[in-house]
């Protein structure tokens, strides 16, 4: 079954203590998003471990990092994600990026038959491009559960939301906070200003107003998880999100 994702769950990049996962599930947070090449799975799974909430409750999506997206690779590495995980499945499996040893001819299918089997319930997509997206779901028979992305107000992809829109999918976008410059932009620093707040949270209520966006900001203080969560309930006028739409939006952080 496809997960059902909150609008706004915890990016675990950087996080390397399993407190800050409890703190988050104890707050409210029910979507974490951690890779195999981020190192933490197993710090991402302690976190889980830890807290109260039951498991059937949080949405848990890893990636399969470039370098093992061969067939094999795919399934051994999502089983040892799963024995760092302490999982016996994962909600949401990605393929990190579309590069390397990615075949859409066999990695995809090799995806399916995870889901087949019942160690993953959905297959994601990250980094893709719209052309790659289109060759995706040639095949994939499973449908594409999210496509997560870098979305902040200094970069938007070309044409990712648009095609998310059309086939029905979120965007699951990462950075956010466009690694701390949203501070620094005068168009977000204004509207910060206007409605009393801070510029993050404008970035984040940004994303949110954005029909079929949602967001996972990085955060490993109790201040920080309970402001981003606080900033998906901020409401931005159509002006405010006019005038942040108008920036120009290619300064990408993560390259490929």
């Amino acid at each position: 079954m496809t997960p059902t994702l909150p609008r706004l769950g915890l990016g675990t990049m950087g996080i390397d203590d399993p407190e800050t996962i409890d703190a988050a599930l104890d707050l409210g947070y029910r979507h974490l998003d951690t890779a195999q090449v981020y190192g933490n799975e197993r710090v991402v799974g302690d976190g889980l471990a830890q807290s109260d909430v039951p498991r059937e409750e949080v949405t848990v999506a890893t990636k399969v990092w470039a370098d093992s997206l061969a067939p094999e690779d795919v399934r051994r590495t999502t089983e040892e994600s799963l024995d760092r995980l302490d999982l016996e499945s994962v909600d949401l499996l990605y393929v990190h990026r579309p590069i390397e040893t990615y075949d859409p001819e066999t990695t995809l299918p090799a995806f399916d038959d995870l889901r087949a089997d019942g160690l993953i319930d959905a297959v994601g997509l990250s980094n893709f491009a719209v052309d790659e997206l289109e060759t995706a779901r040639e095949f994939l028979d499973a449908p594409i559960a999210a496509h997560q992305v870098e979305f902040h107000p200094l970069f938007q992809p070309e044409g990712v939301l648009e095609h998310a829109r059309e086939h029905e999918y979120p965007i699951v976008a990462y950075s956010p906070l466009a690694g701390g410059r949203v501070r620094d932009i005068d168009e977000v620093v204004a509207v910060a200003e206007a409605h009393d707040t801070t510029p993050e949270a404008v970035a984040i209520a940004w994303l949110l107003a954005k029909e079929g966006v949602t967001t996972i900001p990085k955060a490993s203080s109790r201040a920080h998880l309970e402001a981003n969560l606080a900033a998906a309930e901020l409401e931005l006028d159509g002006e405010a999100c006019e005038r942040i739409d108008g920036l120009e939006r290619t300064a990408e952080l993560f390259p490929e």
